[in-house]
């Protein structure tokens, strides 16, 4: 990718990117506060200020990464402080809290979808096509952001919801896995099966299948 063409995506990719792995985090503070948990809240993290939430790291270098060389683009914010301890019903509650990330992704993908169709009703028009591009972005972001945290693994949000769900001894052996989780993760991201990562293999039909999804009913 030549740097004016990177140039270009970055400025369309930054709203989309920025508002899905932030709004996503901001959906866990703002489900734990409901659900009796107030640490997010004394730390400011319930909040739609894309700043509170920034990981220079998973915000900012990764998604650049991803966007220059190819491959699934994803990232991560700075996760939301939750104390699960302090939730009304702990192994309950956990489920909503750990849904509240993903639900927002997938609320976010259908509005981008919206915003495609949205441009579309004006084709020629000088806006249609920079809003068609940002919003294609928007909708794999949050597709992928969906896709990768239903992954069954502590401490993604997936593994969270299976704590809650599986029976007090299977959720406490799922959630010694937890140190490792990232680990795990990353190995996942570097290990190739079939000429590309294994977490790109394993990633590509379900974001393919949320998108086809997003698009049949719009």
């Amino acid at each position: 990718m030549d740097i004016d063409a990177l140039i270009q995506t970055i400025a369309l990719a930054a709203i989309p990117v920025l508002f899905a792995i932030t709004i996503h985090e901001a959906a866990h503070g703002y489900a734990a506060r409901h659900f009796g948990d107030m640490t997010a809240y004394a730390q400011g993290r319930i909040s739609l200020n894309p700043l509170r939430h920034i990981d220079p790291v998973g915000t900012v270098l990764l998604p650049l990464l991803t966007l220059f060389v190819g491959g699934i683009l994803f990232g991560w914010a700075k996760p939301v402080p939750v104390n699960f301890s302090a939730l009304r019903q702990p192994k309950k509650d956990m489920l909503w809290v750990a849904l509240a990330g993903p639900a927002s992704n997938l609320v976010m993908a259908f509005f981008w979808g919206l915003m495609i169709k949205l441009a579309m009703a004006f084709p020629g028009n000088y806006f249609a096509e920079p809003l068609i591009r940002m919003a294609q972005i928007g909708v794999t972001i949050n597709a992928v952001l969906l896709a990768l945290n239903l992954l069954p693994l502590p401490p993604l949000d997936g593994g969270r919801i299976a704590v809650s769900l599986l029976p007090h001894r299977q959720s406490y052996k799922l959630a010694q896995v937890e140190p490792y989780g990232m680990i795990i993760l990353i190995a996942m991201a570097v290990v190739p099966i079939g000429g590309q990562p294994l977490l790109g293999w394993i990633l590509s039909p379900l974001v393919s299948a949320v998108i086809q999804v997003i698009g049949s009913i719009l």
